[in-house]
């Protein structure tokens, strides 16, 4: 006997499908939860070492509008769905320290944190980590839509940003972002283009599902027909598609005129033109293109594909522009410049960067190092671990996923690699970026910082941790030793009283009013 399907959508072309909605929906019900509950992957694409690597090119592009004397005017920063705002705190962070330490004189800068979903949105206004930042004016908050939005409007400081206003050209981040809006899909073979449209079913009953649940449990049926070829209404675009009928001989293609869209919308904000850093998964060679089978939706509460940067790459230099994408082939992350701009010959600084913090060793790079280093955990030195936290640039989730190595080898530790060790945890908090998820890092740190002999730094980690997730009995316990091994006694028996009264029941407070005080 046959399961019973349940029909979600008939037959609907790709890029028109019920699934984009889903992913939207998704997204707007449950908020920064997607990524802090882990349910949305993103630390391939959103650690120091990426913050660190969109930090430097973003800076060597205000040095060659500084070098071009365009220093007048604030040069805006539009990152494309937001999301969780750990990305935008590692930019900002980094392009502060590139600051500081440069004696170039670089134009304004606002960087703009944007999303569709009103929730993110308040959770970035209201987060203690960016109130700096609004302060100084160099971030702002804006409701944009990357395919429907023409104009931006900035909450904090009530600017709008409407087309042709600007004349310094936009900037544009698109971090894991053109994955996950509509595409269409086409099959080549033969010379012949067809269309791709898609049906949805499930074998669980919909009725009543959210929109994760229907993303969890819907499955695609693709059909292919040969009419209606879609002609669009930029020229570009089809000469585009048009040129894909010889070049690939069998093959599934993704044909991101969404993404086309989305970057002539922000592109037409400014009379200078646009420059859009974007990372995804995805191919830009052509060779990449040919036999794709058919579509592998890869679902994470929310669904994702990889992106078509070769389509890009040929729209952005059909349009007069430039673009910058690796030399060589990658593994697991492709990032890519797209310079919409006519003097795409004077950005010399970018090119030197590019080559620098993306071909000779980038993000890719990193992540096949982080696979190696979780896959020999258990050979880790000390040494070793901290070099692989110097790589990363002291990411705070790199640091938690290889903290049980550490926590062994620190055992038998000398003077110096203490220190080193203090140092680099230090580094690795400052650049902690909190969303709220359960792990407490600070109480971490301060446990391995009292192991170490640091008890003022540790109870400085200690009510890090209290501020974050209230006071617990185990950091009572914590602090209340590290007084003892300060001789601070008057401030042992405080803390011993309150933990006490706070939580009567917890045995191991009774070991600590056996201890020898002096």
């Amino acid at each position: 006997m046959q399961n019973k399907q349940f029909e979600i959508e008939s037959q609907t072309p790709f890029s028109e499908s019920l699934i984009w909605k889903l992913n939207r929906n998704f997204y707007s019900e449950i908020g920064v939860s997607a990524w802090r509950d882990d349910i949305v992957p993103h630390h391939l694409t959103s650690n120091a070492r990426v913050g660190k690597t969109y930090a430097e090119l973003i800076y060597a592009i205000l040095k060659d509008l500084a070098n071009n004397g365009k220093n007048d005017e604030v040069v805006y920063i539009l990152e494309l769905g937001s999301g969780h705002g750990r990305l935008a705190f590692h930019i900002l962070g980094h392009l502060h320290e590139i600051e500081s330490s440069s004696e170039d004189r670089v134009p304004r800068y606002c960087y703009i944190l944007s999303d569709i979903v009103e929730e993110n949105l308040l959770f970035f206004h209201n987060h203690p980590q960016f109130q700096s930042y609004f302060d100084r004016g160099v971030l702002d908050l804006s409701y944009f839509d990357a395919v429907g939005s023409k104009e931006i409007h900035l909450r904090n400081s009530k600017k709008r940003i409407s087309p042709q206003q600007l004349t310094q050209p936009i900037l544009a981040v698109a971090n894991y972002f053109f994955d996950s809006i509509p595409s269409e899909l086409f099959f080549i073979q033969n010379e012949e283009v067809s269309t791709c449209s898609v049906s949805i079913s499930s074998k669980v009953d919909p009725d009543g599902m959210n929109a994760e649940k229907l993303i969890e449990n819907m499955e695609l049926t693709f059909h292919k027909s040969t009419e209606n070829l879609p002609v669009y209404e930029e020229p570009l675009q089809n000469e585009i598609l048009e040129s894909y009928r010889s070049q690939l001989s069998s093959t599934y293609l993704f044909y991101p005129v969404s993404a086309m869209t989305c970057l002539q919308n922000i592109k037409a904000l400014s009379k200078a033109g646009l420059a859009m850093l974007s990372m995804d998964k995805g191919f830009h060679e052509l060779q990449n293109l040919e036999n794709k089978k058919q579509p592998d939706v890869v679902k994470h509460g929310s669904f994702s594909l990889w992106v078509n940067y070769h389509a890009l790459n040929a729209y952005c230099t059909k349009e007069g522009g430039k673009t910058l994408f690796p030399t060589y082939s990658n593994f697991h992350l492709e990032l890519g410049c797209l310079l919409f701009v006519n003097d795409s010959h004077n950005y010399s600084y970018l090119k030197l960067a590019y080559q620098h913090f993306v071909d000779d060793f980038g993000p890719d790079d990193f992540n096949s190092i982080k696979q190696l280093a979780y896959s020999n955990m258990s050979r880790l030195k000390l040494k070793d671990l901290l070099a692989l936290y110097r790589l990363s640039f002291y990411d705070s989730t790199f640091f938690i996923k290889l903290l049980p190595r550490l926590k062994h080898v620190y055992k038998t530790i000398t003077f110096d690699e203490r220190r080193r060790l203090a140092q680099t945890i230090d580094c690795v908090w400052k650049s902690y970026f909190d969303i709220e998820e359960s792990f407490d890092l600070a109480y971490e740190i301060g446990g391995i910082f009292y192991n170490l002999g640091f008890y003022t730094e540790a109870l400085i980690y200690f009510q890090f941790s209290i501020d974050s997730f209230g006071q617990k009995a185990d950091v009572y316990y914590n602090q209340a030793l590290c007084f003892y091994q300060l001789k601070d006694d008057d401030q042992f028996f405080k803390i011993l009283d309150e933990a006490k009264k706070a939580f009567p029941l917890f045995e191991p407070f009774k070991t600590l009013e056996n201890l020898e005080m002096e």
